[in-house]
């Protein structure tokens, strides 16, 4: 059982200002408004410092085309950040989880919604890598997009591939900013912060980790990974309610979909719970007041992410959404099903309401969307 309960009376978090996950990406700039006053550092120096250590590439394919940046971030902006599980560095890259952040107009509010990573989409061509198009698993449009020859990859350009499909898909026509979250570096955040306090809403049991953190033991009969479940023996176990996790039971229980009764939906559903809590806690008094805490996650930060804000440094995009908290974040949850054929699984598909959910992203009309349709609402 995870670590000590929180009392259902604590009002930690509640009042706290804090930033969406859009901010977490831009974690730089945010913190930068709270700390250049303390006299800890310069506002210069916290920029060179900082902002130096996020890793920024060419994740949309605009570097040819010598995108420019415009004079400031106005709305409405749609933000797509992906995480990858590198575990196997020389393996093409596949998207763990996808989430587009939707802003609107007055930049006050933020919207996000995860694509499963197992819903069957039209993935378009690439001419980078001569894939010719075609029907698949959307989490496969990275690697489909990241061959460099020689048997390399470069998640860079499978991201632009995967930002291709998901503008087909939802009819997004381009995305303000982007960023891929390596989960390793995820761990050091949280490790950073002194861990992640957060709901969990089932009880679930980890696939991979013992309780101590361990990896599980692997059937002798599986070491060629062609098992659906390899593992065996003790598993860690998250039990409703509200804790205060390490970084690894937080990482792992977020992980979880084999034995939960909406598979990858509930996964998504804690993905993003996830990103609610680290986005509540990531500027609360004992990490911005702390400046060894603080150094210690602004330098994980740089290591967990590779930035695009599309001709804005993640200083800019930091300080353009300043003003957003966590209570003005909204979780959205997309509608859909299993595909199924001669009892074999083939995928995921949404509803065809879905489609309405997208007109109201592209018309920037998602808070009437969501009035109208309350069963979008994502479950806390």
């Amino acid at each position: 059982m995870v670590g000590d309960r929180v009392a259902k009376s604590s009002k930690s978090g509640n009042r706290r200002r804090a930033p969406l996950w859009a901010r977490l990406c831009a974690i730089l700039g945010a913190v930068l408004m709270v700390v250049s006053g303390g006299g800890l550092v310069t506002s210069q120096v916290l920029v060179a410092r900082y902002a130096g250590a996020v890793e920024t590439k060419d994740l949309f394919g605009n570097a040819a085309n010598g995108a420019t940046k415009a004079s400031d971030i106005k709305g409405p902006v749609n933000i797509l950040l992906v995480g990858i599980d590198p575990r196997n560095t020389n393996a093409a890259p596949l998207s763990d989880s996808i989430i587009v952040v939707h802003i609107p107009k007055d930049l006050k509010q933020a919207y996000l919604f995860s694509i499963p990573r197992d819903l069957r989409v039209e993935i378009p061509p690439f001419e980078k890598t001569g894939f010719r198009g075609g029907t698949a698993k959307i989490n496969a449009a990275m690697s489909y997009g990241s061959s460099i020859g020689n048997g390399k990859h470069d998640v860079a350009q499978g991201f632009d591939l995967l930002a291709k499909t998901v503008s087909k898909l939802t009819g997004i026509k381009k995305f303000d900013a982007g960023a891929i979250i390596n989960f390793n570096g995820f761990k050091d955040i949280v490790d950073a912060m002194g861990g992640v306090t957060m709901k969990i809403d089932q009880n679930v049991k980890s696939e991979h980790l013992k309780p101590n953190g361990k990896p599980r033991d692997r059937r002798p009969e599986c070491a060629a990974n062609n098992c659906e479940h390899p593992y065996i023996g003790p598993q860690a176990e998250y039990k409703k309610g509200t804790y205060h996790l390490e970084a690894w039971q937080a990482l792992d229980y977020v992980r979880q979909r084999y034995g939960l009764p909406r598979s990858d939906y509930d996964r998504q559903r804690h993905q993003q719970q996830f990103i609610k809590a680290m986005a509540s806690q990531a500027l609360s008094k004992n990490v911005v007041t702390n400046p060894v805490k603080l150094d210690a996650v602004l330098r994980a930060a740089g290591d967990a992410l590779i930035f695009d804000g599309n001709g804005h440094t993640i200083v800019d995009w930091g300080l353009a959404l300043k003003g957003l908290r966590s209570d003005d974040m909204t979780l959205v949850k997309l509608p859909g099903r299993s595909i199924i054929e001669n009892k074999k699984y083939l995928g995921e598909a949404l509803e065809p309401s879905a489609d309405s959910f997208f007109a109201s992203v592209n018309n920037d009309t998602i808070t009437t969307f969501l009035i109208d349709h309350p069963d979008f609402f994502q479950k806390l």
